[in-house]
């Protein structure tokens, strides 16, 4: 069933990164909110979780770790007080040389060449946004 080989392979996924992750003193979480930084100069909490498909509960410890380890900063928005603003520290952005080179580890790690890996994310990302279009309408 698809449903059972989509998590199985998400499950191992994350297991293939845990162990590489760890050199880079990161979880797999707060790896995927600096890749989505990494993006970006700013974002707001609410679009961070949107982006990330977590709910507020869940980023919003995630995110205090990330400042406490000094790799995030948060602040109020001045046009807004209610939006609080996330971006990387000159230390989470001097991360990302070496968490570039994560992708080709796990990609070794699981076995599958660049190329693969490539096909993999485009297939992927296009199922990923085919059920937010269905969810929507």
């Amino acid at each position: 069933m698809l449903c059972f080989d989509l998590y199985a392979a998400s499950r191992a996924v994350t297991a293939a990164y845990r162990p590489i992750l760890e050199d880079l003193g990161v979880t797999y979480p707060q790896y995927l909110v600096l890749v989505v930084l990494w993006g970006r100069d700013e974002c707001a909490v609410k679009d961070l979780a949107a982006t990330l498909r977590l709910d507020h509960a869940t980023l919003t410890p995630l995110l205090r770790r990330m400042e406490q380890a000094g790799l995030v900063t948060r602040r109020r928005s001045t046009a807004d007080e209610r939006v609080v603003l996330v971006a990387l520290t000159a230390a989470g952005e001097a991360m990302r040389p070496e968490a570039e080179r994560v992708q080709c580890r796990v990609a070794e790690a699981l076995g599958v060449t660049a190329e693969q890996a490539v096909a993999l994310r485009d297939l992927l990302r296009g199922v990923t946004a085919s059920a937010g279009r269905s969810l929507e309408g």
